[in-house]
């Protein structure tokens, strides 16, 4: 017999303006004190304390700590995924503009809560990561969206694979930033970073293959 596939454990959702501003402040002091201290040190008291709520607010929405983390995780998620749409909307009208941007939205988004974001992942098991998993998909779909003006720029000999391809490329070294024990931080430092993602993507797309296949 096999085993059901793990369910993300659910909680109640607001149905009011003053709920939802409660639950907004609730995650907001969950994510200061897990950043700040850890995800072991935060506690539902003193999530309760940070949010100026009582504790018996906190148990009417979550059963445990653990829904309130997968809560967590899933508005860090949301989080990043609104980021980045709204860069790449407003991203300049060219295949750069929009690699450009995709590039400095990913790394500015794994920068916030940086020490959090991978914990939250590696920790939580299946459910953060199938999570996880659905996040990259968006990203990529965002982008391949935002790109697809733009894909006659591309000099490859198969544009969407390559900037299927691209886009695995940055992402993977802005979350790959990070969780290393020496990532670049500070404005400047992640500037200067995704300028250089950017470009060495850019630099990809627009030169054509080194090698064909016989008869292609």
């Amino acid at each position: 017999m096999t085993e059901e596939p793990e369910r993300p454990a659910s909680y109640r959702e607001p149905q009011q303006a003053r709920s939802a501003a409660t639950l907004a402040r609730v995650l907001r002091a969950a994510e200061e004190i897990a950043s700040a201290d850890g995800l072991e040190e935060m506690t539902i008291a003193g999530v309760a304390q940070r949010a100026g709520v009582s504790v018996g607010t906190i148990y009417r929405r979550f059963e445990d700590k653990e829904q309130l983390i997968t809560a967590l995780t899933e508005r860090m998620l949301e989080r990043r995924e609104e980021y980045v749409a709204e860069r790449l909307r407003t991203a300049e009208p060219s295949l750069s503009g929009v690699m450009d941007a995709y590039a400095h939205a990913l790394l500015q988004s794994f920068a916030d809560s940086s020490r959090l974001f991978p914990e939250l992942l590696r920790t939580r098991g299946s459910r953060s990561l199938d999570r996880g998993a659905r996040t990259i998909t968006e990203l990529h779909r965002l982008l391949l969206e935002a790109a697809a003006p733009y894909t006659g720029q591309i000099r490859r000999s198969r544009p969407g694979q390559a900037l299927d391809t691209a886009a695995r490329a940055v992402l993977g070294a802005c979350f790959h930033n990070s969780v290393r024990p020496d990532p670049a931080t500070g404005e400047e430092a992640r500037r200067r970073y995704a300028d250089e993602l950017a470009d060495m993507a850019i630099a990809y797309l627009l030169t054509p293959d080194r090698r064909h296949t016989a008869g292609t």
